[in-house]
C-alpha cells in the first residue's frame, strides 16, 4: 500500500504479513443461525486454514467477545434480530483494530441498508440470507484472502488526538499519559501514547513502560516504517495500551526526515482506534505534520499570565482538514498559589477554559513516581479525564465507555 507521502520504496514482503497474521486470526465469524454456520463453514474455513473458525451469536455477541480478545484480520457479523443494527456497528468498531476487514450477514434486502453499511460505515460487503456457497465463495472470499482488499484501504484509521502543553511544565504529559490510559485500559480502545519528545519526554515514565530506539528510527528511516515495524516498536504498557517513547542523548540531534512523522502516523492509525500524542510545544516539522493529521487538539496551561499568552497564539493555529472543532483549552493546577484566577485568567483569555484539572498535589505527583495512572483513584483527577475523554472521543461512561451514535465509530475515515 502507498504511504501518506508517497509509495513504499520497500513493500513489506511476503513474510512480514505471516508474522502479523500469526499473532491474529484470519477469520472470525458470528452468525446466528445453523444454516448460515454450515455454509461458512464449509467454505472459508478449509481455505483460510488454522486459526479461522466460526461462532454462534449476533453482532451483540461479537463486540462483547472482542473486547475480551484480540481482534482478527477479517471478521464476519450477523445483524439478524438486531433491533438497531447501525448502532450496534458503531459499537463494534469501538472495540476492534481499526485495520480489520468487516463483512456483514443479516437479512434486510432493500438497496438502502446496504448503502448505509458499506458507504456510510466503511463495511466492506453485505450479504442478505439465506447464504449459499457460491454466495459467500464470490462476494465474501476475495475480502478473506491475503493481500490487499478490492476497495482502497489508505483512508481506514483511528482517531488522532494531540495534547500540548503550551508553556513547559503545566502538566500536559500526566493529561496525555492518563487520557490514553483511560482510552486503552477502561473503555477498552485499542489505544496508543506517543511522546514526540524524543529527548525529554516523561510519557512512558509515566505509565511504567519501556522506551524503545524505533522512534528515532522511524523518524530518520521512514522508508522502514510498515505496520510490522509498529507492532514491534510499541511497547505494552496495559492489555490495550501502548507507548511509543525514546530516550535519546540530549545533545544527540534526530534528523527527522520529510513526511517521516505523517508516515508514522498512518501506520499507527491502521493498528489503533485512538492515537494520542504527547506533542511538544516546539517540534518542528515533526508537529506540522501531527498537526495536519489530528482530529482533536488539546491545549493546557497553567493560571499564569505567560500560559494565557501561549494559548492564545496556539489557539489561533487553524484546523487540520480532519478537525471539526476548534482546539479545547484546559486550565491545569487551579488554584495552585501564586497563579492567577480561574476569573482572572479567562478575562486574559477572552472567555473561559473549556475544562480546568484543579491543583492536586497529594494525587498527581505520587501516580507519577509510581508509574501508575493517576486516574485510578476517584476524585476531582479522575472526573477531569473522563469529561475530557468524553469531549474529545465520544466516551461517555466510566469503564466500557459507549460511543455517540454516529460520531466517529468508522473502519474508514
Amino acid at each position: 500500500m502507498a504511504g501518506v507521502d508517497g509509495p513504499d520504496r520497500n513493500p513489506p514482503a511476503a513474510p512480514q504479513a505471516t508474522a502479523l497474521a500469526a499473532d491474529r486470526a484470519p477469520l472470525v465469524a458470528f452468525v446466528t443461525d445453523t444454516e448460515s454456520d454450515a455454509v461458512l463453514r464449509e467454505t472459508l474455513l478449509a481455505e483460510l486454514g488454522e486459526g479461522a473458525e466460526v461462532r454462534r451469536g449476533d453482532v451483540l455477541a461479537a463486540t462483547r467477545a472482542l473486547k475480551r480478545s484480540t481482534t482478527p484480520l477479517a471478521l464476519i457479523v450477523d445483524v439478524s434480530g438486531v433491533e438497531q443494527p447501525l448502532s450496534a456497528l458503531e459499537e463494534l468498531a469501538l472495540v476492534v483494530e481499526p485495520d480489520v476487514r468487516v463483512l456483514v450477514i443479516g437479512e434486510r434486502q432493500d438497496a438502502a441498508f446496504y448503502r448505509q453499511l458499506t458507504r456510510g460505515l466503511g463495511v466492506l460487503e453485505y450479504l442478505f440470507k439465506p447464504l449459499t456457497q457460491e454466495m459467500v465463495a464470490r462476494h465474501l472470499l476475495p475480502y478473506l484472502r491475503q493481500g490487499t482488499s478490492p476497495r482502497d484501504m489508505h483512508l481506514r484509521g483511528g482517531r488522532v488526538i494531540t495534547v500540548t502543553g503550551v508553556r513547559g511544565g503545566v502538566g500536559a504529559t500526566t493529561i496525555a499519559a492518563n487520557l490514553a490510559w483511560h482510552l486503552g485500559e477502561e473503555a477498552r480502545r485499542h489505544t496508543v501514547l506517543l511522546d514526540a519528545d524524543l529527548h525529554g519526554g516523561a510519557a512512558a515514565l509515566l505509565l511504567g513502560a519501556r522506551t524503545a530506539n524505533g522512534l528515532r528510527s522511524a523518524l530518520e528511516h521512514p522508508e522502514r516504517v510498515d505496520e510490522l515495524f509498529v507492532e514491534r516498536t510499541a511497547q505494552p504498557a496495559g492489555e490495550r495500551l501502548h507507548v511509543l517513547a525514546a530516550e535519546e542523548k540530549p545533545l544527540d540531534p534526530v534528523l527527522c526526515q520529510p513526511g517521516a512523522a505523517a508516515r508514522l502516523m498512518a501506520m499507527l492509525r491502521r493498528r489503533y482506534n485512538f492515537v494520542v500524542v504527547d506533542l511538544p510545544a516546539r517540534s518542528g516539522t515533526m508537529a506540522r505534520e501531527i498537526l495536519d493529521m489530528a482530529h482533536q487538539r488539546v491545549l493546557v496551561t497553567d493560571a499564569s499570565l505567560a500560559g494565557a499568552r501561549e494559548m492564545l497564539r496556539f489557539a489561533a493555529i487553524p484546523n487540520a482538514p480532519t478537525q471539526s472543532r476548534r482546539a479545547l483549552t484546559v486550565l491545569n493546577r487551579a488554584g495552585q498559589p501564586g497563579m492567577l484566577s480561574e476569573a482572572q485568567l479567562g478575562e486574559a483569555l477572552g472567555e473561559a477554559p473549556e475544562l480546568v484539572i484543579p491543583w492536586l498535589p497529594k494525587v498527581v505527583p505520587s501516580a507519577a513516581d509510581l508509574g501508575e495512572a493517576a486516574a485510578r483513584q476517584r476524585g476531582a483527577f479522575r472526573n477531569a479525564i473522563l469529561r475530557l475523554a468524553q469531549d474529545v472521543a465520544s466516551i461517555r461512561t466510566e469503564g466500557e465507555g459507549e460511543a455517540r451514535k454516529g460520531l466517529f465509530a468508522r473502519w474508514f475515515r
